[in-house]
């Protein structure tokens, strides 16, 4: 028999019981959830991503306007320069300063074909850049349409499941207060290594909790008589018997329809 305020074994089982039905509850509400908050995640990068790649686009199509404006004033100039030789062609005093003057004429010649093909070219660029720009547009258009869906959809399950969520996460904390820090530990870790985060299971048809492997009769017979904390060897989950376990789902249900 246990000393008064001492904490018996079943009280501990029951304790790690109803603390695993608290955390199984907060398993399901983020379930429900699933992977939308990553989905949200990853189209806002998207988008970021699509709205710099549109900012750089800009960007480009505005330097490579810069250089054909460049490149129309060099025509300017050229023509300027033409003009001005052409004027003191007719005045030359010999062939020397002719063919001096006949040769700046056909640079500057060469400079406006240059400078008309470098602008036929940064038109074919800007072209190209204008057409990815739609695409872009077209395609970031799409993602934000879709990240609104998203959001809205994750915003509807969090209005729902957050106040219950942050109730139960407050009730985790009671619950592992009132269980010594070793068995929480041990509950803990035995519940990072399993797949559906059970770490405390009820016997169901003579094995554990989800599991095929039979347990024998008399580890069973210790299991329901609760004195002391037996873990199944295959799993390293705690057990319990299936009485306790719907005495104490009968128990949480209450509470959880409170929260």
């Amino acid at each position: 028999m246990a000393k008064k305020g001492e904490v018996t074994v079943e009280e501990k089982l029951r304790a790690l019981y109803d603390l695993q039905l608290i955390d199984s509850r907060v398993d399901e509400i983020r379930n429900v959830r699933g992977e939308l908050p990553l989905e949200v995640e990853d189209l806002e990068d998207d988008v970021l991503g699509l709205k710099t790649r549109l900012d750089k686009l800009k960007t480009d199509v505005e330097t490579i306007n810069f250089e054909i404006t460049a490149k129309k004033n060099l025509i300017d100039e050229s023509k300027a320069l033409i003009k001005k030789y052409t004027e003191q062609q007719k005045n030359v005093r010999n062939s020397r300063e002719f063919n001096s003057i006949s040769k700046e004429l056909e640079f500057q010649e060469l400079e406006i074909q240059l400078a008309e093909k470098n602008i036929k070219e940064f038109k074919a660029q800007i072209e190209q850049k204008k057409e990815v720009i739609s695409g872009t547009k077209e395609k970031l258009s799409e993602r934000e349409a879709h990240l609104k869906h998203k959001k809205s959809e994750l915003d509807a399950i969090l209005a729902e499941t957050e106040k219950e969520e942050k109730a139960l996460l407050n009730k985790s904390l009671e619950y592992q207060e009132q269980i010594e820090e070793r068995l929480v530990k041990a509950y803990a870790r035995i519940r990072n290594n399993v797949k559906n985060g059970l770490a405390v299971v009820p016997i169901e048809r003579g094995a554990s909790g989800g599991s095929f492997f039979t347990i024998p009769p008399q580890v069973q017979v210790e299991i329901a008589s609760r004195k002391k904390i037996i873990t199944d060897e295959h799993s390293g989950r705690i057990l319990v018997d299936p009485v306790l376990a719907e005495e104490e789902m009968e128990k949480m249900e209450k509470l959880f329809a409170k929260i």
